[in-house]
C-alpha cells in the first residue's frame, strides 16, 4: 500500500465533538475521486466480488482485499427513494431543498450499490434499471460532495 495521506471527514457546519478518519481505503478512494474523478473498488482475491467504496475485508470470504480497480464512472440504479418531506439537514443546519433523489448505484464494474442523490428534475426518467453518470463538482474538497449527484442518461 502506496503511502497516502489520511482524509479528516467533518460535518459542515453543524457542530459535532468529533472527526474521524476514513481510513487507509477510504482515503485512497477519496483521493482518485478528487483528483482523477475516477471511482475506485477493491477486489476479493477469493469470490471476485468487487466493493465500492473499497473495503478491507471481504463480506463474504473474510479475507483481506488488496486489489484496487476501477469502476464506473456510469452505473445503474439498483432502488431508489425521492424524497418530499422537509427536514433540516443535519451538515448544514438549514432545511433540505425538496424534492431530492437518493439512489443505490451498481456503477459499472461493481457489485456492490453506491449510494448518493440523484437528479430529480425529470422524474420520469428514474427508474430502477436506468444508467446514470455521475456530476462533479468543480470545488474539489476530497469527499462524497465532490459527486454533486447522478443523472439518468439517455
Amino acid at each position: 500500500m502506496e503511502n497516502i495521506e489520511y482524509i479528516i471527514i467533518e460535518s459542515g457546519k453543524a457542530i459535532q465533538p468529533f472527526n474521524y478518519s476514513v481510513g487507509m481505503y477510504g482515503s485512497k478512494f477519496f483521493h482518485e475521486l478528487k483528483n482523477n474523478r475516477k471511482f475506485l473498488g477493491v477486489r476479493c482475491p477469493k469470490c471476485k466480488k468487487v466493493y465500492v467504496p473499497p473495503r478491507r475485508v471481504c463480506a463474504d470470504c473474510f479475507v483481506e482485499m488488496k486489489e484496487f480497480v476501477e469502476v464506473g464512472p456510469k452505473g445503474t440504479i439498483g432502488t431508489f427513494t425521492i424524497l418530499r418531506f422537509a427536514f433540516i439537514d443535519p451538515e448544514t443546519g438549514t432545511q433540505k431543498p425538496i424534492p431530492y433523489g437518493y439512489g443505490f448505484i451498481k456503477l459499472d464494474g461493481a457489485d456492490t450499490l453506491f449510494q448518493h442523490y440523484i437528479d430529480v428534475h425529470d422524474e420520469s426518467k428514474i427508474k430502477i434499471g436506468a444508467r446514470v453518470e455521475p456530476v462533479f463538482s468543480d470545488d474539489k474538497k476530497g469527499t462524497i460532495k465532490d459527486i454533486l449527484y447522478f443523472r439518468v442518461i439517455d
